[in-house]
């Protein structure tokens, strides 16, 4: 299944303005006639339902894009959920002044910010690619359609999590949808997810693969079976309480654990080879977010990654936007070849670095040397700490340039041997995006835990299995709280685009919150803004096109 995302039927590009008019006939895409026939092939459309997380349209990945007016590279599902929840944080800030941008930094976005249009809409126009394989080929292959039911739960669960009462609709129809709550949404993820594994004897026809890790080059690798699905119910349980008003820890432990029964596996082996007569060594942690990671061993921990391929999937909104908009030209990312940046040739575009609460997670220190991305780990004895901060500063006084904050080297197109990947111009990058993997689950039931019971040592253990990995100091029962959970949440998964919810969920984002962080509201030394921003504004084009949908408070 690897590289599936190129080459399908012009039919495929054309988003449906049928069953979500209000979000995705005013995108200026074009719509199917539904009084001319049209013949989609099952396996190009069930690609498409794939493809969508990956590129922004079908000529290599952002050219001939399903949504007009907006920017090919911008516009990716990816893209824009990784800015909507992280420049609004204490973990990123571009210094880029895009449309958009600065209002993410300063938490100052409104009903027509653009970006945050152009999620809103991809996420609709994605449900509707599902909608129709769901209309046409339900039952031409029950595995084929748990996934794409999956698909669909996982785009409602990002809708409702950004946009609070959204547009809905499980069907291709010419009437506009209905707007419904947050609450009634996320019961219907929950459903959907349940009836995938094979939880709900009602509705048991489509049911997902049991769990198997897989690597490129195995049959399935990059589809998702009952494990990203036991994942993505236990991180909805875990935010139910945010969602609901209701809290839901046990469940969100319990789903958790599924994960680390299953086959799956936290990779915890770092690769240690021979290149050219000089001994190359990455750690386990490294080798998450490298060139190879499709095949280097770490792919056992991931649970549903988007598929990346430097020459068919040359997309500038996923693993490209996470390499090179962290570096710029100075960085320096392989210890074995001072030369290389980030194992792309010209593609380090200087925008995304990290604010400095992020660092002070790792070293909590106002006086930090200049070193290199994989030099830092070791002054912070935590394998995580890829940051660079050679010719940087820690503090960001000026936005705009670069070099104030410190540059994030987590993210790269090297390969743990040396080989070349498939772009042999260096352009375009072959490094897959774990959007669910293991450690997650570790988390999520280490939270789940201490909410339920206090910090128990089985808490602990969980935490330090991350910790164990990252050859980081271990917790104890005394040393461990809650406070500490959140920071590990970023320690483990920063920029890796989660951590507004955990900010939300931890009571640490929007309202007065008693926490502030740099640049925060828009000072320099941080200020709270409201509580309602909690969730963004439904865009105001679809309020126009929709008189069914209500804006959120706030707006």
């Amino acid at each position: 299944m690897k590289r599936f995302i190129k080459y399908l039927a012009p039919a495929v590009v054309l988003v449906l303005g049928l069953g979500f008019q209000s979000c995705v006939n005013d995108l200026h895409v074009k719509p199917i006639d539904p009084s001319q026939k049209t013949d989609i092939d099952a396996y190009q459309l069930f690609n498409k339902c794939y493809s969508a997380f990956g590129t922004s349209g079908n000529n290599g990945g952002d050219d001939n894009v399903d949504i007009d007016d907006i920017d090919g590279g911008t516009s990716s599902l990816f893209r824009q959920m990784w800015n909507s929840n992280e420049l609004p944080t204490d973990e990123a800030i571009c210094g880029w002044g895009d449309p958009g941008i600065p209002q993410f930094c300063y938490n100052t976005y409104d009903a027509s910010h653009p970006m945050l249009k152009g999620y809103y809409y991809r996420l609709c126009a994605s449900i509707a690619y599902c909608n129709l394989y769901l209309k046409d080929f339900l039952t031409d292959d029950a595995t084929m359609s748990a996934e794409v039911r999956f698909l669909r739960a996982l785009e409602y669960y990002l809708l409702s999590d950004a946009f609070n009462n959204v547009p809905f609709s499980t069907v291709i129809s010419a009437d506009k949808p209905d707007q419904k709550s947050r609450a009634e949404v996320m019961a219907f993820v929950e459903s959907e997810l349940k009836a995938i594994v094979g939880e709900n004897p009602e509705d048991n026809t489509t049911v997902l693969n049991d769990p198997a890790p897989k690597k490129n080059g195995e049959a399935g690798y990059g589809r998702v079976d009952k494990a990203a699905a036991w994942m993505l119910l236990s991180r909805l349980y875990l935010n139910w309480e945010v969602y609901t008003g209701t809290a839901r820890w046990q469940e969100a432990k319990d789903y958790a654990q599924k994960v680390i029964g299953s086959a799956y596996k936290l990779h915890t082996q770092g690769s240690v080879k021979e290149v050219n007569g000089e001994t190359w060594e990455f750690t386990a942690y490294q080798t998450l977010f490298m060139g190879d990671n499709d095949h280097n061993g770490s792919s056992e921990e991931a649970l549903f990654p988007i598929l990346q391929d430097g020459m068919r999937t040359t997309a500038w909104g996923v693993a490209q936007y996470l390499i090179a908009s962290t570096a710029d030209a100075d960085l320096h990312g392989l210890r074995y070849d001072p030369n290389q940046v980030n194992g792309l040739t010209s593609q380090a575009w200087g925008g995304n670095r990290a604010r400095p609460e992020l660092v002070k997670r790792f070293i909590n220190s106002n006086d930090i040397p200049e070193l290199a991305c994989y030099d830092m780990p070791m002054l912070a004895n935590d394998d995580r700490a890829l940051l660079d901060s050679k010719g940087r500063s820690l503090d960001i006084n000026e936005v705009g340039i670069f070099t104030n904050g410190f540059a994030v080297g987590k993210f790269n197109n090297f390969t743990t041997d040396g080989t070349p990947t498939s772009d042999a111009s260096g352009t375009f990058t072959d490094m897959d995006v774990y959007f669910l993997r293991v450690a997650e689950a570790y988390l999520n039931y280490a939270e789940a835990e201490v909410r339920l019971h206090g910090v128990t040592q089985d808490a602990v253990d969980k935490i330090n299995a991350l910790r164990t990995r990252a050859h980081a100091k271990k917790f104890t029962t005394s040393t461990l709280t809650l406070d500490e959970i959140l920071n590990e949440w970023s320690r483990e998964f920063y920029f890796e685009g989660r951590r507004r919810v955990d900010l939300i969920r931890f009571g640490k984002f929007g309202g007065n919150t008693n926490y502030n962080w740099t640049w925060k509201g828009g000072s320099k030394n941080g200020t709270s803004f409201p509580a309602t921003r909690n969730v963004y504004a439904i865009p105001t084009d679809d309020l126009i096109a929709n008189k069914k949908l209500t804006q959120n408070p706030g707006y």
